[in-house]
């Protein structure tokens, strides 16, 4: 048996409070709804309890911030679970909302991976594939939406060009030139052969 320690009214929402559970933050609740289950500091309690109190009081509310939050962007599962806790919503909470969002078709992560990769220019797929793991995606996503993507050349070439502008045609530009590309996220071989497509080093 756990016990609240505290119950401490929101600064930027008063008609909240955050529950501290053995002196950690536990979750955030409605005023009315921590007044009309009785909590109170020094009261025993499963944090299962509160679990099935926030999920019976606030699951609609909950999915109402989560649908208000993905009305300005596309948000991975995880994306979308970070902002949830951030909020102060429980485990059961945050499954409930996410297993509606997907099952309207709000939350995909193949989706937003696939609308992510079309969106970018002058990366290559490795490049891609770390941004999309830090934001929370799908491994499974990620791999689909990425073998889809066709690597265009001339998007390779135009980068190096860039690069390129206003510097020697030397080895030594060309080799840094090559590890620009692996770092712009383009594997070795893209790197080549855009190179290759350059042109030769002038003779030094």
């Amino acid at each position: 048996m756990s016990q609240i320690t505290s119950i401490e009214q929101q600064k930027k929402d008063k008609t909240r409070c955050s529950v501290y559970v053995d002196g950690v933050f536990y979750c955030g609740l409605k005023v009315e709804v921590a007044i009309k289950y009785r909590l109170k500091a020094g009261m025993a309690i499963e944090k299962s309890e509160l679990d099935e109190i926030q999920l019976a009081s606030e699951k609609l509310q909950a999915t109402e911030r989560a649908m208000n939050r993905l009305s300005a962007t596309l948000k991975t599962k995880k994306q979308m679970s970070d902002f949830l806790a951030g909020k102060g919503y429980t485990q059961a909470v945050i499954e409930y909302v996410i297993g509606k969002l997907e099952g309207y078709g709000y939350i995909d992560d193949y989706a937003y991976c696939r609308a992510y990769v079309n969106s970018v220019n002058g990366k290559g797929k490795n490049a891609i594939r770390a941004a999309l793991i830090k934001r929370g995606a799908d491994r499974g996503a990620i791999d689909s939406a990425l073998e889809e993507m066709e690597t265009d050349e001339g998007e390779v070439f135009a980068v190096l060009e860039k690069y390129m502008r206003g510097k020697e045609n030397t080895r030594q530009n060309l080799a840094k030139a090559t590890r620009h590309l692996i770092a712009r996220g383009y594997d070795y071989d893209e790197a080549k052969a855009a190179i290759s497509k350059y042109g030769e080093a002038d003779e030094d």
